[in-house]
């Protein structure tokens, strides 16, 4: 990977070291998962203070909201990076976290990507982007194992128009036709939810993965089918994680339970893990996703470099390959992998969860990685 020209060192003379965050708080952003990401970052951000802060001066947040808009996105780092900050950090959605990336590079500013996770986040290899989440291919690959596993070959996915979901789709497909698998697609642009249920009878799906947006055209969707009795027997899932928060129980009720979905997360915490979990759990008054602690990791991954190399962009972006962070799930180092054009954390420990139809305000392990 090469380096652009260094835009420019710390200025000496500021009273804080500033990061620049990148967050979806307002619609059609996923605003519950833009919240749970912002409070692992200021979570992470208040640790690094009351421990002395970055070289003498305290770590500052600088919120932007992108709700979910690549170009709020592209004009919220050109803004940050106008007024200074080290670097940025967060990002929940991988379309809006891709053109960010694109952004950052163009100028030289160095990006810990928090949460997004389409494996080209940017067109060419760059040492200013660096990534926590796992990569697409990486997950959703062990969630086709998973599926396999579980005795499904005929899958059929419900998508919408978006490079996340194309990009989904295609992983799956090749994945599962190399293992005898079956994709077939649901395209929701001329099909209404309540159309679902017929499809997936005249197709012989086991299994319907729900590529589509949250809280529509997904909760409409799992409703028809559930309600429909000739699919008692399906499987419905939803790799991208749509019923990780408490709305999707809200809005399904114990519809929405039983549905497997991603989740980056270990089995069993750390006791830095442990105790940053339950600071979360009091901050968000309920159970945190792993949203928030990919945020307080990110957070605690600048720290460290910053305490290393000052707030000098250029040297941030040299220090990926050097990084060793205890972060809330274990060790964190980033290095090159192939066809992921940025520096990566390989790999966040994985999960496949899904809500317990006894308990859906608790969660099952189903696999783990």
């Amino acid at each position: 990977m090469s380096s652009p020209p260094s835009p420019g060192a710390e200025r000496a003379g500021e009273a804080s070291v500033r990061i620049g965050a990148l967050v979806p708080l307002t619609r059609p952003g996923w605003v519950e998962a833009g919240r749970s990401l912002l409070a692992g970052l200021e979570l992470a951000v208040r640790d690094v203070n009351e421990a002395g802060g970055i070289l003498g001066k305290p770590l500052e947040l600088v919120v932007r909201d992108t709700a979910a808009d690549p170009r709020s996105a592209a004009a919220a780092v050109d803004e940050l990076a106008r007024q200074g900050v080290a670097a940025l950090a967060g990002e929940y959605h991988s379309v809006v976290a891709r053109t960010a990336a694109a952004r950052a590079d163009a100028l030289g500013l160095p990006f810990l990507c928090s949460s997004a996770v389409l494996d080209a986040l940017t067109d060419r290899p760059t040492d200013w982007v660096a990534r926590l989440a796992p990569a697409q291919s990486h997950g959703w690959r062990i969630y086709a194992d998973f599926l396999l596993g579980a005795g499904h070959s005929r899958i059929a996915v419900a998508t919408e128009p978006s490079v996340y979901w194309a990009s989904g789709t295609r992983i799956l497909r090749d994945h599962l036709a190399a293992r005898g698998g079956t994709v077939i697609d649901l395209d929701m642009r001329t099909l209404a939810p309540t159309a679902v249920p017929d499809e997936l009878v005249e197709s012989r799906a086991t299994a319907l993965l729900l590529l589509v947006g949250y809280p529509e055209p997904a909760v409409s969707i799992v409703q028809a089918v559930r309600r429909d009795r000739r699919l008692a027997g399906i499987m419905i899932g939803a790799p991208a994680g749509q019923p990780e928060f408490a709305g999707w129980t809200t809005s399904l009720g114990d519809d929405g339970a039983a549905i497997p979905f991603l989740r980056y997360l270990p089995e069993r915490l750390s006791p830095l893990g442990a105790r940053v979990e339950a600071a979360l759990r009091e901050r968000l008054a309920g159970t945190p996703s792993f949203i928030a602690f990919e945020g307080y990791d990110t957070v605690a991954v600048l720290a460290e470099v910053l305490r290393s190399g000052g707030a000098d962009r250029a040297r941030t972006a040299e220090s990926w390959p050097r990084v060793a962070v205890e972060g809330t799930r274990g060790e964190i180092r980033f290095s090159c992998q192939p066809g992921i054009s940025v520096w990566q954390w390989a790999w966040a420990p994985t999960q496949i969860v899904d809500r317990d139809p006894a308990r859906p305000d608790r969660f099952r392990i189903l696999h783990s990685t």
